[in-house]
């Protein structure tokens, strides 16, 4: 056996380590989350204080002046993570009750890495007028709202109409999320390989959530879209594709991508849209082999590829990459260059939840971005396009870059320095992995069995 077929074999065995280990694992702790008390008790005496009779006094006060219930309650540092289970990252739709530990790890991350509270909450539901209005109905509970894993095209809608009812910031990770950054990766991508990005073009391969939301941030930020290319499961988006005209209304963003790009009127499946183009953006269908090696051999010189899949990308990074890509991101951890919404979520709604913002705007994110993606300094080269998880104060600074964009913008209701964003974030998230890492000494949280 050759030294190249073992170094695959060992990849390949690395690659589906995580999924043996979560089978062990998930059972031993029985979730990932649990709630603990974040106020003294010095004895019984106390619950007289934190029930009743003392907790009418809050009570009124919150009646008379609804806006101190952010200095009563947990609200403002407590986030929902919602969800009905019908996408759920490159699993489709599994249910609400399958979806449950992929909210639960959303909820470990917002208190890991953001030191925000997060609730998962699996709705029963695949009617998305019952999903709004459940969501309207709890938000009294919550200081904001992140949807997670919803089937397209409700998602979109669910979206608009919540961001446009609730008190409360909502947002949906999966587009929001991994727009922001995808967005960070690729800036940094193009510094890389020197490339500008108003000459770029990028193979989008996938039409789902998370793909639509990317290229709409990415436009926005000053790639020309009449460059680009969208592939969805029946070929490459266009003016021609009446099978989308016909349900325009339906998929309005579908119907205006196939105005706005493919300038060329380019026909054809994947490997097409890839042909000589700098940039491919895949968030379809879990791989390998979804992308041929062929497609990538294809393109553009100095060729960046990111695939991003769950839980297997679309083509796996050491074939691309022996296929002449430059750049190879995928969405996982254990893998270099991982582009995730892990890497945004936490420190973007710590920032948003510090000035008490209204909502999650297209210009934090961009904040954001730019905050994610100068966080990794003069470490920037071919496998290191971004920070990782482990580099834990960069979701402070996207926070405070988030937070004072949102004051900029008119939507906090807070005014905060940079300076006190930035520590106020620290000492959160600095406190929620110095707790965790006291239940592990003190034996709270078990030590995981041995292999």
């Amino acid at each position: 056996m050759s030294d190249e077929q073992i170094n695959v074999e060992e990849l390949l065995a690395k690659a589906k380590k995580p999924a043996a280990d979560a089978l062990k694992l998930h059972p031993f702790y029985k979730g990932k989350m649990e709630t603990t008390l974040k106020c003294t008790v010095r004895g019984i005496d106390d619950f007289a204080i934190w029930y009743t009779p003392g907790v009418a006094a809050p009570c009124r006060e919150i009646h008379k002046d609804p806006e101190r219930v952010y200095q009563h309650t947990s609200k403002g540092n407590t986030v929902a993570v919602i969800s009905d289970g019908t996408r759920v990252l490159g699993l489709g739709d599994i249910g609400p009750k399958a979806g449950l530990p992929v909210m639960e790890g959303k909820a470990l991350l917002f208190k890991y890495l953001g030191g925000v509270d997060a609730v998962p909450i699996m709705l029963d539901t695949k009617d998305p007028d019952v999903f709004i209005e459940t969501v309207l109905l709890i938000q009294s509970s919550f200081g904001g709202i992140n949807l997670e894993d919803i089937s397209q095209p409700k998602c979109f809608r669910i979206l608009d109409e919540l961001r446009d009812r609730a008190e409360i910031p909502v947002w949906h990770d999966d587009q929001q999320g991994t727009a922001t950054v995808t967005l960070a990766g690729l800036m940094n991508a193009l510094k890389v390989v020197g490339k500008k990005k108003a000459e770029i073009q990028i193979a989008f391969i996938g039409t789902g959530a998370s793909n639509v939301a990317i290229s709409r941030l990415i436009y926005s930020w000053g790639v020309n879209p009449e460059q680009c290319f969208h592939v969805d499961s029946k070929g490459i988006l266009g003016k021609y594709r009446e099978d989308i005209e016909a349900q325009k209304d339906q998929y309005v963003d579908k119907w205006r991508l196939c105005q706005s790009t493919n300038a060329e009127g380019r026909t054809g499946g994947i490997g097409d849209a890839m042909r000589g183009v700098d940039v491919v953006i895949a968030l379809s269908k879990p791989g390998p082999d979804v992308i041929k090696p062929e497609w990538v051999e294809g393109m553009a010189e100095d060729a960046i590829v990111f695939s991003c899949a769950n839980p297997i990308p679309e083509i796996w990074p050491w074939v691309a990459k022996g296929a002449g890509a430059r750049i190879v991101s995928t969405g996982r951890s254990d893998f270099p260059n991982q582009v995730n919404n892990s890497l945004g979520f936490p420190g973007i709604f710590r920032g948003t939840l510090d000035v008490r913002a209204s909502t999650i705007t297209d210009e934090m994110c961009f904040a954001a971005a730019e905050a994610l993606a100068d966080s990794i300094g003069d470490k920037l080269d071919e496998d290191h396009l971004l920070p990782t998880m482990d580099d834990w104060e960069v979701f402070a600074r996207e926070a405070a870059a988030v937070g004072m964009k949102a004051q900029e913008q008119g939507v906090a209701k807070l005014e905060k320095t940079y300076d006190e964003l930035l520590e106020s974030a620290l000492k959160a998230i600095k406190r929620s992995q110095d707790l965790t890492s006291l239940m592990e000494k003190e034996g709270f949280i078990p030590p995981a069995p041995e292999d």
